[in-house]
């Protein structure tokens, strides 16, 4: 049996991240664990494209060009934290959604690290506290697809 696994090396991956401001003092640090992620499996800084957007709702259009414009692969980070109303929800299926359409559709992996909570505590705990940093793992991941995908067209 064949198998294919990808790799933890960043090499010369262009990756592109979308992060939205929504939230800042929680995705900030999403973005410091992905770019952490990104240099110490090899990656040159230099390498990764930052896009600011307003929130996360705005995440998967931009996410969508960057897919298109050549990069390896995108990482959306956000934050969103449920309220009084489904509000969140809301915002969580329907990025979660466009992220999978947009990597089929282009064949370039688009990762969801949008961070969704049910309180401020644990958004808090998911950007860099007790339960890690998912932009570091998420970046992670990235890393990863673009390895495999890499294997597999070789």
């Amino acid at each position: 049996m064949k198998e294919i696994t990808g790799d933890l090396i960043a090499g010369g991956s262009k990756i592109a991240l979308v992060v939205s401001r929504f939230n800042s003092f929680l995705t900030e640090q999403l973005v410091k664990g992905a770019v952490d992620a990104f240099v110490r499996m090899g990656g040159k800084e230099s390498n990764l494209t930052l896009v600011r957007v307003p929130g996360a709702y705005e995440i998967p259009i931009v996410a969508d060009k960057l897919a298109r414009s050549g990069v390896d692969a995108v990482v959306c980070l956000g934050a969103v934290v449920q309220g009084a109303t489904t509000h969140a929800q809301l915002i969580n299926t329907a990025t979660a959604e466009a992220f999978s359409k947009i990597s089929l559709k282009t064949g370039v992996p688009v990762l969801d690290g949008v961070v969704s909570a049910e309180n401020l505590e644990q958004a808090v705990e998911r950007c860099g506290t007790k339960q890690g940093n998912k932009g570091f793992s998420v970046m992670q991941a990235a890393i990863e697809m673009v390895n495999v995908l890499k294997k597999i067209k070789a």
